[in-house]
């Protein structure tokens, strides 16, 4: 099966100040794309990427986003927008008729694939449903329902990059946070080797995976990580990505009990920032994304790895200059508010 996803785009990326979005910058670019960084953050680190059009633009929520990023696609003749982070997934999903017809293409699942991933009570709704192991969850209104003395997580309900995650081990500790932690839910602590799957499913449904262990992980990102391969675990995220008519790039995650017991937590719906790890050991995992992307097929073949690499990530310096002058560059660039 031959790709075409040489053939240099225009491809707006969101939240490249985060590492998912970031990250996956950097891969196009490679790839020989052309892409327009796209971040609320004047600062954001993504807009200092060599050869990126940055574009300062408002927060997802507020109410100039979408007409802020129709003009932006508009003028700027782009052909494809891809979220490197959950809070754009709603607007832009709204957004996908408007988008689609000035000839933007996006990919993503329908609104309550998104919404079931986006939520996590409604993502453990799904999983419970289709008979696969996920924590037990409560909401703070049937806190009272919890067994006391367990080891607890309690996060916001539509949280995302480990923000407000907090680690408790009795009800009353877990009722207290809750007014603290903003929509929050309450789970299950569930203990073993955390792993993430980087993933793509075709527009038929036929889905890769690429296992990846998170050996050492800091403020929800994995400092360390290692590819592993498991039936067991392949199975369940292969099922979690059809429980919730997972399209597009994605990323689940979940824990296996020293007693080999897979239990799934999470599915986001966008690039995982440890994906590079997946890349270097063998998936063209970007490449093909773009493929589906733009209407032609993926390469499942191309999507296969090595197991057994290792990747480890620290915090360097990308720039120090002007504030600014920096922050009126990337606002007279954007020209968006």
């Amino acid at each position: 099966m031959t790709t075409d996803h040489t053939a240099p785009r225009r491809i707006l990326v969101t939240g490249v100040g985060a590492n998912p979005g970031f990250g996956l910058t950097r891969s196009l670019i490679r790839l020989g794309h052309q892409v327009i960084a796209a971040d609320a953050n004047p600062l954001a680190p993504g807009f200092l990427l060599p050869g990126v059009e940055p574009r300062v633009t408002p927060l997802a929520a507020d109410p100039d986003y979408p007409q802020v990023m129709a003009k932006l696609c508009r003028d700027l003749a782009v052909d494809a927008v891809v979220a490197g982070i959950e809070h754009d997934l709603a607007p832009l999903m709204d957004m996908a008729p408007q988008l689609e017809a000035d000839g933007v293409r996006l990919w993503l699942p329908d609104a309550e694939s998104v919404r079931s991933c986006i939520d996590k009570a409604a993502f453990h709704q799904v999983l419970t449903k289709h008979g696969i192991p996920t924590p037990r969850t409560w909401l703070p209104e049937t806190i009272d329902q919890v067994p006391n003395h367990m080891p607890l997580v309690v996060k916001p309900r539509r949280g995302h990059g480990a923000q407000n995650v907090h680690f408790v081990d009795r009800r009353d500790q877990a009722r207290f946070l809750c007014k603290l932690v903003p929509d929050p839910l309450v789970q299950e602590r569930v203990y073993g080797y955390e792993f993430t799957a980087d993933c793509l499913a075709d527009r038929t449904g036929r889905a890769s995976v690429i296992l990846r262990r998170r050996n050492l992980v800091k403020a929800g990102l994995a400092a360390v990580s290692s590819t592993f391969d498991s039936p067991a675990v392949r199975t369940l995220v292969v099922k979690t990505l059809g429980a919730v008519r997972a399209r597009g790039v994605c990323c689940v995650q979940g824990f296996v009990s020293d007693e080999g017991v897979v239990t799934i937590t999470e599915l986001n719906v966008r690039i995982a920032g440890g994906f590079p790890l997946s890349e270097a050991a063998g998936a063209d995992l970007v490449g093909q994304m773009v493929n589906g992307l733009f209407g032609m097929p993926v390469d499942h073949s191309r999507l296969t790895y090595k197991a057994g690499l290792f990747l480890t990530n620290y915090i360097e310096t990308l720039a120090v200059g002007d504030v600014a002058e920096l922050e009126f560059t990337a606002a007279a660039e954007g020209g968006a508010s």
